[in-house]
């Protein structure tokens, strides 16, 4: 994995097509990238490394040719090598593939393509010769690509040329894959295939989602088949975001942009579903549901979103849980009549996706929350509530985050007997005062203080215990510093032990109830262990004259404080990692979307 490109229609402006959709993609997160053009000879030029170095590859030798593919490779089989890099070629170097998943049987493939030449360490080099060998035996190119396919176990999104061929062959299956539709040109009409429609909305704003089991060929048109050849009717959609919403706009990353979009972000999610006036919550999407039970399926960050929306329902009597999407895949707990809830950003994350096919295989009625209009989970769910985040690129999730704990308080506002006219006041002020926290926090001047620390403890209690969580996962992934975050009541059953004059620890603490209360207590047990304690705080507590450090918070109901309190702690890792000279928005082995299980 992690980002594919293929375009038909640019003719000499097609490498240079490729280069500028993978750099687009490069918010996915890769160790390597590499093209290839068509023509009746293949040209490929790929390198390890960022794309500045693929670029520099190029420009040491001549390369020509249409159509063409690109890929920017997260490794999965391999290091990230030259040779590992995509795409892959056959033995006579007249077929090349780029793929996103992981094939499963690649091993018995590879044994039975025995009198092949293989170069790389990869999975996906055998689909090229698969490919190879059924062209020697006679079979057309469209079919050639069917047949090697039909040889595939596990999950893909595969592009693939051929020499002398006039076309790019694609299909997915459990790993994105969309069309653009471009305009007519001197040379053809402008035709793309993508993991992600950022790589060409720059040309277009047209696109057609491919489903599962979908091959798609793209020459002077484009054509969907399913597996057995019929042509499949598609609709062709139009993406509703600019394409300078994919610009830093000014800020020196993208995660920093994002984090300033958060108030537009909110202003989104709400528009149209909430009546200030009548203090009152309407979702059409959530027409005449009245859930039971609830379960949720996440992972990494909307994993922390699904624990905090579980929390939401049990105050309204409704029993609900938050699972690990990988564990609840091959460990289904029992369901009855629950509603199952799959979050996830991109709508593509293939754990998620597993859990909830599960989870409709049992019968269960499932609703997606995500970002994407158009992807997987929205498409295969029976339900959608789509947070309206807009395209995030950076790849730690931070508008998204926020958006998704907006959204399922929606969620159980209008599917609940939960009193909307105590939230919904806060809910309105909500974008307003993320604006103004952004405008006047102390993050930097937390950061600089303890960006050398060796470690860092993030604590809070019910709907601040997944922040607390979020906020450690920010930390770790862009600072690569270790930070772990607990439910406060927790550091004395251990991790106490590991508390001392170097950790500082962020406590996350609203509110004056008993809560805070038992909140403050655990500040005090690490404070009396010397520990630099950070509160993140509305100062309704006692917080503040136990902390060395105060982050305000404006006053607002507790379920949008957990908001709040979270835009503070992105903010300190952000400045922490920018104080360490860290890759913000491509973190070290990390992807935008993961597609493997």
């Amino acid at each position: 994995m992690c980002g594919i490109i293929g375009c038909v229609g640019r003719g000499e402006r097609t490498a240079d097509t490729l280069v500028s959709g993978l750099e687009t993609l490069e918010y996915r997160g890769y160790d390597s990238a590499g093209i290839a053009l068509g023509g009746s000879k293949l040209s490929v030029c790929k390198a390890a490394g960022e794309i500045a170095k693929l670029k520099t590859a190029l420009g040491s030798r001549s390369m020509s040719g249409e159509p063409g593919i690109g890929h920017t490779r997260w490794s999965t089989h391999g290091p990230p090598t030259d040779e590992n890099a995509h795409p892959h070629a056959d033995c006579t170097g007249d077929v090349a593939v780029v793929h996103n998943g992981i094939i499963e049987n690649y091993q018995e493939l590879r044994a039975e393509l025995d009198e092949h030449t293989f170069t790389s360490e990869t999975d996906t080099e055998v689909i090229p010769h698969l490919i190879e060998a059924e062209l020697a035996a006679g079979t057309d190119p469209e079919d050639a690509f069917r047949a090697a396919i039909a040889r595939l176990e596990g999950s893909y999104a595969v592009v693939c040329l051929i020499a002398g061929c006039d076309a790019i062959f694609g299909t997915r299956k459990d790993s994105p894959l969309v069309l653009g539709i471009g305009d007519d040109t001197p040379d053809g009409q402008a035709l793309f295939v993508a993991s992600d429609v950022p790589a060409f909305r720059e040309y277009t704003d047209r696109v057609v989602y491919l489903d599962d089991g979908e091959f798609v060929r793209l020459d002077d048109e484009w054509v969907v088949t399913d597996s057995d050849g019929v042509v499949r009717e598609k609709s062709v959609e139009t993406v509703d975001w600019d394409p300078e919403e994919t610009g830093k706009s000014g800020y020196e990353h993208f995660m920093l942009k994002e984090i300033h979009e958060q108030p537009r972000a909110l202003r989104q999610c709400l528009q149209g579903r909430v009546d200030e006036l009548g203090g009152s919550v309407t979702v059409d999407e959530l027409d005449n549901l009245a859930p039971t039970g609830v379960q949720f399926v996440a992972c990494g960050t909307s994993y922390h979103a699904a624990l905090y929306g579980a929390q939401l329902f049990r105050e309204q009597g409704i029993p609900a849980q938050a699972f690990l999407a990988s564990e609840y895949a091959t460990a289904v707990p029992p369901i009855g009549n629950d509603l199952v809830v799959a979050i996830t950003q991109s709508g593509e994350t293939a754990d998620t996706l597993s859990a909830l096919r599960e989870a409709s295989r049992r019968g269960a009625e499932t609703l997606a929350v995500t970002n994407t209009v158009g992807s997987t989970v929205a498409r295969e769910s029976d339900r959608k509530l789509f947070i309206r985040a807009g395209p995030e690129i950076g790849v730690a999730a931070t508008k998204t985050f926020a958006s998704q704990l907006l959204a399922l308080n929606l969620l159980v506002l209008a599917t609940t007997d939960a009193s909307a006219g105590e939230v919904v006041p806060a809910l309105r002020d909500l974008p307003g005062q993320t604006q103004a926290l952004l405008d006047d926090s102390g993050a930097e001047a937390v950061a600089e203080q303890f960006y050398d620390a060796p470690a860092y403890f993030f604590i809070g209690r019910r709907y601040q215990f997944p922040v607390a969580l979020e906020g450690a996962l920010k930390l770790k992934e862009i600072s690569y510093k270790h930070a772990e975050g607990f439910a406060a009541g927790e550091l004395k059953h251990g991790p106490l032990a590991l508390v001392d004059d170097r950790t500082p620890v962020f406590a996350v603490v609203t509110g004056d109830d008993e809560i805070a209360t038992k909140t403050v207590g655990n500040i005090k047990e690490v404070e009396a262990r010397d520990a630099p304690v950070v509160a993140v705080t509305d100062r309704q507590n006692d917080a503040a004259a136990y902390a060395d450090h105060v982050l305000e918070l404006p006053e607002t109901h507790p379920h949008v404080g957990a908001v709040l309190a979270n835009v503070q702690l992105q903010l300190v890792a952000y400045h922490i990692a920018n104080r360490l000279g860290r890759p913000i928005d491509k973190p070290r082995n990390l992807a935008k979307s993961v597609t493997v299980e």
